[in-house]
């Protein structure tokens, strides 16, 4: 039952994490914000790995064929993913932003079905569409709910984001089950040093070449990107330890508490205002996971 501690831990940092992450954005570019999560979290990650290799005792395991190259697809998805969603919160507020990406939830029990034939019990699904109702309630911001709406900028990045998170948990739940060992938290571990690692080298490079005045911006904020790589390394480890003991798509739906840890952040870090459409949107998101978690029991 490690995953659910895990899970609820995920979306309490990553809820922070993009608190953070917005007041840098207004400092940095759409790339340099999000390349400050992984060059900051890189280090991070590897302390974690090697603090739980001395406690635990083991080895450094090793890998079978294909590990990087899920790794890197799920980190290069992950970059993408993240940039949307920054992109969204340009059109929008944070909360909205975020509202939107996590669409994820039910995007990644499909593509979890499909693609790594992982089933849910009916009530799960029935807890997954009822967060999906959430959030749309949270997007809609008090106003009724549109298909037109689905066309603005903000939903579509949103979306978008929410796609592209939903296969980086496949990706990253592939790239764990091919590391040589039976102990899924070092296996998580493993994962998330070589994800960080690849996309620091990736947007790194891409930041150098193409934004390099960036570079400077991004030393100049290292006390608040400092923060978003921390809570970028611990969330994430937190997330691939989900996705290595339990279904992913079980492991997205219950990662929709996120939206309550993002409203608390969004009102108290962020000084943005709560609607009365957002505390029912809140109510049923709470709902909806309580009943993912009671379908699985």
């Amino acid at each position: 039952m490690i995953w659910l501690p895990a899970t609820l831990l995920a979306g309490l940092f990553q809820a922070w994490r993009t608190a953070v992450q917005q007041r840098v954005r207004a400092e940095l570019s759409v790339n340099a914000a999000g390349l400050v999560r992984y060059l900051f979290g890189f280090p991070v990650g590897c302390l974690l790995l090697a603090t739980y290799l001395f406690f635990s005792q083991a080895s450094l395991p090793g890998h079978h064929d294909g590990f990087w190259v899920h790794a890197a697809m799920g980190g290069v998805a992950q970059i993408l993913g993240t940039n949307l969603l920054i992109l969204a919160f340009g059109f929008r507020n944070y909360v909205v932003g975020s509202a939107y990406a996590k669409t994820e939830a039910v995007q990644g029990a499909i593509l979890a079905m499909i693609l790594l034939g992982e089933h849910l019990s009916v009530l799960t699904w029935i807890g997954i569409g009822v967060g999906v109702v959430g959030v749309v309630v949270l997007s809609a911001g008090g106003q009724r709910p549109r298909l037109s709406d689905l066309a603005q900028p903000a939903a579509l990045c949103g979306l978008g984001a929410g796609l592209l998170f939903a296969l980086t948990s496949v990706f990253i739940k592939r790239a764990t089950l091919v590391v040589e060992t039976t102990d899924k938290v070092l296996a998580a571990l493993v994962t998330l040093v070589a994800v960080l690692g690849l996309q620091a080298l990736l947007q790194g490079a891409y930041v150098a070449v193409r934004e390099r005045e960036q570079l400077a911006r991004i030393a100049r904020s290292w006390r608040v990107s400092s923060q978003v790589g921390l809570l970028a390394a611990m969330g994430s480890a937190c997330w691939f330890t989900g996705f290595a003991t339990a279904p992913v798509a079980l492991v997205r739906a219950v990662g929709q508490v996120e939206v309550i840890f993002t409203l608390a952040f969004g009102r108290y870090y962020l000084r943005e205002p709560l609607a009365r459409s957002e505390l029912a949107g809140l109510l049923t998101v709470g709902m909806g996971v309580v009943l993912a978690l009671a379908g699985n029991f």
